[in-house]
């Protein structure tokens, strides 16, 4: 039951947040607060008031769950609450563990003094909800820690140590020892000094240096527009910031509430808030035994040290696990090492890691060339060749290397994993982890249960995700997955576009200006066109199929052009440089192809471009939804949004479809399908939302 515990302990009234499990300012929180305060500000035997939090964190902030709901508005709204704290006829001190962020931080900059335990962080990460901080704190920050720091905190959405937040003068000192005990200490040292309250909206000495240059506000909004392309929050924040050293106090605040308020009822805002909430449910697996424990991981091991298999021993060795990597020749296996060495020198060198961490997680990678060695490994991850035989005889000898309770997974990222399981005398221990390159940077972890995958073996690799800092999503077996298989439907159109008449540099635009990184043809050059053309070779002789796809992919391989590895694939590029360059050569090419398939080429628009590579994969997201490949629609949006950039401010793929209407999707399918043929047939569950009027979200 959420409450606020009150105590006066030597006349300092100790309030106590206690609504498990982050202390949000939810209402009844607020009300208990609120008469908390009011309490000990009459009553004579208190000087001062000291908030803090119960459990592991002072406060997590406003609950979002409340977000345009009948309890957001239940008073005290959180911006009168702090506004009264800070009001307050005696002194208030934060008392600040675990973090303090959101409304938690604006709760703090309320009071007149805070106090931190070592190792505490602060942040305001609204942005990252599409939002701004909507209960003073654009107002309070600027003039607590000056314009510079504000802007970094609040449009990063990134939290700072207690120990960055004494230095810029977010707190006043870092407790030494107990924070209860240093809390309380803090209050009467303050009382016995004749120290009374010190609201932060009456500070100004930290803006007066910021209104001679406000050029510091030009290149914060040029960075954000770099940093955050497309997203409307770190704007507004900027704005917000800015009429701090403009406006009163209040008239700032008031304008500020207004911006939260626009803000928190767009579609960006909306669709931010979907992706927080869709990541956390992809960690819920209704059919799992609630009950299951996972196997815990004490020892691992990867198959290959490629780019692929080096980068997950990489997760491994960042995580404190321990991790042997096996190669089957000394020479690929020193090249391998070195390239890991080579990729923590480099984090080294930027100011990422200091030596001493790169130097542990490097102790903790060793190589064999042994399959012996695989004996005290817990879990093993295969990273080879995207060839199935290659893979049954891999998982044949991991069968015997290792012990009968190891878990063995693929790193697949198309292929069959109940085949690849009957490789082995234990299917139960057999899942797919999908890795998206390159690992060690990538978040999505794309795990792909078998039909015999135990429900140990499901919790364990999706509890090994959080363990690595992936964000994991698990799908059912199929040809390419979640990912792969919406990214096949996507690109196929993209390439008949260019059959049809566009080229390569107007369909990447077009995507890259809907917000996702780069378009098709880029990305297929930064990725290695020859990972994609072993693909269709391998699927055209395992999974033969009538369907057509076009040939040009396949031509601009057989020059040898793989992208920006030898330096032409899709485009050109000059030596050094990763600047895609439109090359007559493959304008050249793309004609040919549309002369061969008979194609008359046409001027194709912007909008046909959108509509044919968006469409198609939505409505194949919709066939895996039906096919059951995915548990919930908002899994497919983590997928895209983590594995592939699609922008975080539309949510995702399937939300996106809501936001425009399946309708609308439909319709549109409907009358590509006519034109175009099998591959555009719109999905059965397409067409039942289209009847039904419901959206994705209601499945």
């Amino acid at each position: 039951m959420a409450m606020v515990a009150s105590q006066t302990i030597d006349r300092v009234a100790v309030l106590t947040i206690d609504n498990p499990p982050v202390n949000g300012l939810g209402a009844a929180i607020r009300t208990g607060l609120d008469r908390a305060v009011g309490a000990a500000l009459t009553d004579p035997g208190v000087d001062a008031i000291v908030i803090r939090g119960a459990g592991r964190l002072f406060s997590g902030g406003a609950d979002i769950r409340e977000f345009n709901t009948e309890k957001s508005r239940i008073e005290p709204v959180l911006t009168v609450l702090i506004d009264s704290i800070e009001a307050a006829g005696k002194p208030v001190i934060a008392a600040i563990h675990g973090s303090a962020m959101g409304g938690g931080l604006e709760l703090a900059l309320g009071c007149h003094y805070r106090i931190a335990a070592p190792g505490a962080k602060l942040g305001l990460p609204e942005v990252k909800l599409g939002l701004l901080p909507g209960a003073g704190g654009t107002q309070r920050l600027p003039r607590l820690v000056g314009i510079e720091p504000a802007i970094e905190i609040i449009t990063s959405g990134d939290p700072v140590t207690a120990e960055r937040a004494l230095e810029i003068g977010l707190i006043d000192r870092i407790a030494d020892g107990s924070l209860a005990e240093a809390g309380l200490a803090f209050a009467k040292e303050i009382v016995a000094a004749g120290k009374g309250p010190r609201p932060v909206s009456a500070m100004d000495h930290k803006l007066e240096a910021a209104r001679a240059r406000r050029e510091i506000l030009d290149d914060a909004r040029r960075k954000a527009a770099s940093r955050a392309r497309g997203f409307e929050a770190p704007q507004v924040c900027i704005d917000a910031i800015a009429w701090s050293l403009d406006l009163p106090f209040a008239a700032g605040k008031e304008k500020e509430r207004e911006a939260f308020l626009r803000l928190v009822g767009s579609d960006q805002s909306r669709a931010q808030q979907h992706a927080f909430f869709a990541e956390r449910k992809a960690a819920k697996i209704p059919d799992l035994p609630p009950d299951t424990a996972p196997k815990e991981v004490r020892q691992a091991a990867v198959i290959g040290c490629g780019t692929m298999g080096g980068g997950i021993a990489m997760c491994f060795a960042n995580a404190g696990i321990p991790v042997t990597v096996l190669e089957s020749e000394p020479e690929a296996l020193d090249r391998g090492l070195e390239r890991i060495r080579s990729l923590y020198q480099g984090s080294v060198s930027r100011g990422r890691l200091d030596r001493k961490t790169a130097d542990d997680r490097i102790a903790l990678i060793e190589g064999t060339t042994s399959w012996q060695d695989l004996g005290n490994a817990d879990l093993v991850i295969e990273a080879v060749f995207e060839n199935m035989k290659v893979k049954e005889e891999v998982f044949s000898k991991l069968d015997q290397a290792t012990r009968p309770d190891a878990i063995l997974a693929t790193n697949t990222s198309t292929l069959d994993v109940d085949r690849i399981a009957r490789a082995t005398t234990r299917p139960d221990k057999v899942i797919g982890t999908h890795f998206f390159s390159p690992a060690n940077v990538m978040r999505l972890l794309e795990n792909v249960r078998g039909q015999a995958s135990s429900p140990e073996t499901i919790a364990t690799v999706m509890a090994l995700g959080k363990r690595l800092g992936k964000v994991p999503v698990l799908a059912g077996v199929c040809d390419g997955f979640i990912g792969n298989r919406m990214l096949y439907a996507y690109s196929r159109q993209a390439n008949f576009l260019l059959e049809e008449g566009a080229l390569p540099h107007q369909v990447d635009k077009v995507l890259y200006d809907f917000g996702l990184p780069m378009g098709p043809f880029a990305m297929g050059d930064l990725a290695g066109l020859d990972v994609g053309w072993r693909v269709r070779q391998e699927r055209a002789q395992s999974r033969p199929t009538n369907l057509r796809y076009s040939t040009i992919a396949d031509k601009i391989c057989e020059r040898g052009r793989f992208g920006q590895k030898t330096g032409a694939g899709w485009y050109r590029y000059e030596k050094g440089s990763r600047t895609p360059i439109p090359d007559p050569e493959i304008e050249t090419l793309i004609r040919e192809v549309s002369k061969e398939q008979g194609i008359q080429r046409r001027k194709i628009s912007d909008q046909e471009i959108l509509e044919r590579c968006l469409y198609p994969l939505i409505n194949e997201g919709a066939r895996i939804l039906e096919e059951g490949i995915a548990i919930r629609s908002s899994d497919i949006d983590v997928v895209w949004i983590y594995g592939y950039g699609f922008p975080r401010y539309r949510g995702g793929p399937m939300f996106h479809a809501d936001t425009i209407g399946p309708t609308i999707v439909h319709d549109a399918m409907v009358r590509l399908h006519e034109t175009h043929g099998d591959w555009l047939e719109p999905a059965p569950l397409l067409a039942e939302l289209a009847r039904s009027g419901k959206r994705f979200r209601d499945l």
